[in-house]
């Protein structure tokens, strides 16, 4: 239980944090540089996923067509 406190502690203490760092031009910078860093990499592991999807059916597809073509 100790130790949920000192987590919602360390979270709350971090939003506190940030929020008073948000109030300079400097931390508007920053947030704004990890806002479209942190896009760019979700678009990317976004796009990853569904080219990897895309491969994954087209050999389930493939497959499926063999096993159709077999009789079995």
């Amino acid at each position: 239980m100790k130790n949920i406190l000192w987590l919602a502690f360390g979270v709350a203490l971090g939003f506190v944090v940030a929020h008073q760092v948000n109030q300079t031009a400097e931390g508007k910078r920053f947030f704004s540089d990890l806002d479209k860093r942190t896009k760019g990499f979700t678009e990317s592991v976004v796009d990853g996923y569904r080219e990897r999807e895309s491969e994954l059916r087209a050999v389930l597809s493939d497959a499926g067509d063999t096993i159709a073509s077999t009789g079995r």
